[in-house]
């Protein structure tokens, strides 16, 4: 099987375009080929996209829901017409990584920065979501059912933002019942008020969030946290939460929520420091026994407890601002400012 596709690709940096992309050819027996219904844009595309982090060309979108159009003759558990999610990374459900649910780290399909969609080669050629079609390899490992009753806007956010803001808290919250959340904003817009939804739908006694936004500083408030505006230099730090987020993208930020965490408690950063050093209060960590934790979400792992949350309407995706834009806009929406942009067809 091989079409010609037009796919979203980013030529440089601050220039995306239209353009036809290589054939997409079934990627083997295991694997499936997919249509894309609505794809998302993750906090991370428009700094990509704007300042030029992997260079192009390459087809951009990691964030996607999508129907299945054609399956390998070993597929068994996909068919053409079902509506799936797709993670963001890609794994093969079968190497050592993947069997101790690992999927991030697979050891079977592998990319500079980690194998992904929309990332070019650096995430090892595997094609971007905007496109009219895109090979999915091991798809009855790797492409989860979509809820029927979930709209396609709703569901394109779930793979990477929505999934890593419930990583941070979630299991966090199911170890530590009611446990205080502390959530500090900045350089990631949509992932850290992600984590704030998620945090009231798993049951935390207190949430605070911190920003300058005042788009964010509302949209957390509406969600149920207590907002804390936040501008200039950062304090040393804030009043400490067993549970604490950093979204700050900045080191001295980064510096202040480690202190924020309470003695024993957990810390993960869900913002992307691209210096060669950012340094840590490690002393004041070990003295206290802060457990700091740095990655992407293992969007696999992690979906299928993101999709239960909001089929029960626990979690609203929608309830984060959210552009909305017909998937023909694309060009010039994926370079403009927005919370959560997603593009539908």
């Amino acid at each position: 099987m091989a079409l010609v596709v037009r796919q979203l690709t980013l030529v440089e940096a601050g220039r995306v375009e239209w353009q036809d992309g290589p054939d997409v050819v079934m990627p083997g027996p295991a694997g499936a080929v997919v249509r894309p219904l609505a794809v998302a844009r993750c906090d991370l595309d428009l700094p990509m996209a704007t300042a030029g982090l992997f260079p192009g060309p390459f087809a951009v979108g990691h964030e996607t829901v999508a129907e299945v159009v054609a399956i390998g003759n070993e597929v068994r558990d996909r068919k053409p017409g079902d509506r799936v999610l797709v993670p963001f990374q890609v794994s093969c459900g079968a190497c050592a990584a993947c069997r101790d649910s690992r999927f991030g780290g697979c050891t079977t399909f592998r990319g500079r920065i980690g194998a992904a969609f929309g990332f070019g080669e650096a995430g090892g050629g595997f094609g971007g979501a905007l496109a009219d079609l895109l090979a999915v390899p091991a798809a009855d490992h790797l492409l989860v059912p979509a809820p029927s009753d979930v709209s396609v806007t709703a569901l394109a956010t779930l793979p990477d933002n929505v999934a890593d803001g419930y990583r941070v808290v979630g299991p966090q919250l199911r170890e530590r019942p009611g446990a205080e959340v502390l959530i500090v904003g900045g350089m990631v817009k949509s992932v850290t008020l992600y984590a704030v939804a998620a945090a009231m739908a798993a049951g935390a006694r207190r949430v605070r969030y911190v920003d300058g936004d005042p788009l964010s500083l509302a949209a957390a408030a509406a969600l149920g946290a207590e907002v804390v505006e936040h501008h200039g230099s950062w304090p040393r730090r804030f009043d400490r939460a067993l549970i604490t987020v950093d979204g700050t993208g900045d080191p001295e930020g980064l510096a202040a929520v480690l202190r924020s965490t309470e003695d024993y408690g957990y810390c993960t950063s869900v913002a992307i420091y691209f210096g060669a050093l950012t340094p840590v209060p490690l002393l004041e960590m070990y003295t206290r026994g802060v457990t700091f934790h740095v990655s992407r979400a293992d969007s696999r792992r992690l979906l299928p407890e993101v999709i239960d949350l909001v089929a029960a309407r626990r979690l609203d995706p929608l309830a984060i601002p959210t552009t909305v834009v017909p998937w023909d806009q694309a060009p010039t929406a994926w370079l403009e400012p927005a919370t959560k942009l997603v593009l539908v067809r």
